[in-house]
């Protein structure tokens, strides 16, 4: 159990999968995955394009069979999942898999018809229509829909009945900011109201809106924490920024390299005129950086402890375990 679990008290896995490995001919997919993941809460799914985010969760909805490993969703191995299970799950896949000759309130229909809602068809259209702003659009045929508004048809589908549990694989690619955020705030609604949401994300940032976050890299899925932990651990340190006026030598540079404190570092900007650094403690390092500064006749102009953002975070987690690997 990850350190983020030990505040569930006895936490009830609603996913639960071990050593999970899916190989395409030699080519492996997934490899090793382990993870668990409680009821009632967002766990985000993040990795570069072709890590296995969208394998992982073709695996975990029985759509793909393990090479080897095994997995349970409902206390249930996928593959014998009954009718019952399956009203208990929404999907949103990344591709548009709908009907492109029906249109979108047929569709939504079609959609309500198989999971057996009847009682309050009407309204759960009306209301899965207006949150992803497709009102006034019912009679348009989804072949005949943008990009992303075929995205919003896509959600919209997956939400319908109300599922317990919901697989969300991108579910804001191509959408504006505004919705993007109106989605987000949708998302924990649902979660108020007890629903568990699995949610892969091209957008590192929205990590910060979930409650846990799995970061895959080549396959593999490196770390689960939470938001607040992966900055802790992803950046190792601190992050410092200084801007200067002169570019620096590579002598100097190296020289600060060598120094003890730092424990990494990267120039950023094409002038080489900004300064980040990685370090144990931001108050005690920036005295002695700028006193190397001045002894060395560079102005400085700014320097200052970052608070570091997602993708920050992110490319240190890749890049650590690619070295590592």
């Amino acid at each position: 159990m990850i350190d983020s679990y030990k505040n569930i008290n006895e936490p009830n896995w609603i996913i639960e999968a071990n050593a999970l490995t899916k190989n395409f001919n030699k080519q492996v997919a997934v490899e090793d995955l382990s993870v668990q993941i409680p009821q009632n809460a967002i766990f985000g799914f993040i990795g570069p394009s072709g890590s296995g985010k969208t394998t992982t969760v073709r695996l975990l909805l029985g759509i793909y069979p393990p090479s080897s490993g095994d997995v349970e969703v409902f206390g249930h191995k996928p593959h014998r999942f009954t009718q019952n299970d399956r009203r208990k799950i929404g999907y949103m896949p990344q591709l548009f898999i709908l009907q492109d000759g029906l249109t979108v309130r047929q569709n939504l229909s079609f959609t309500a018809s198989l999971y057996g809602l009847i009682r309050h068809r009407k309204k759960r259209i009306k209301e899965t229509l207006n949150l992803v702003e497709l009102t006034g659009h019912e009679k348009k045929r989804a072949r005949d829909l943008s990009g992303g508004m075929q995205r919003r048809l896509s959600l919209a589908a997956a939400l319908l009945h109300s599922p317990e549990l919901i697989f969300l694989d991108e579910p804001t690619a191509g959408i504006d900011p505004v919705l993007r955020k109106k989605f987000w705030n949708h998302f924990h609604e649902l979660k108020k109201q007890g629903h568990t949401l699995f949610i892969t994300t091209q957008y590192v940032a929205e990590a910060a809106y979930c409650d846990y976050v799995g970061v895959m890299s080549d396959g593999r899925l490196i770390m689960v924490e939470t938001p607040q932990n992966l900055k802790r651990i992803g950046m190792g340190g601190e992050l410092i920024e200084l801007i200067y006026e002169n570019e620096l030598r590579e002598n100097q540079i190296e020289q600060i390299r060598n120094q003890n404190i730092i424990k990494q570092w990267h120039i950023q900007s094409l002038d080489h005129q900004r300064l980040k650094l990685i370090v144990d403690d931001a108050a005690e390092v920036l005295p002695l950086l700028l006193n190397w500064f001045q002894e060395n006749e560079i102005t400085v102009k700014e320097a200052q402890k970052l608070e570091p953002t997602f993708d920050d975070v992110f490319v240190q987690l890749i890049e650590r375990h690619r070295k590592n690997a």
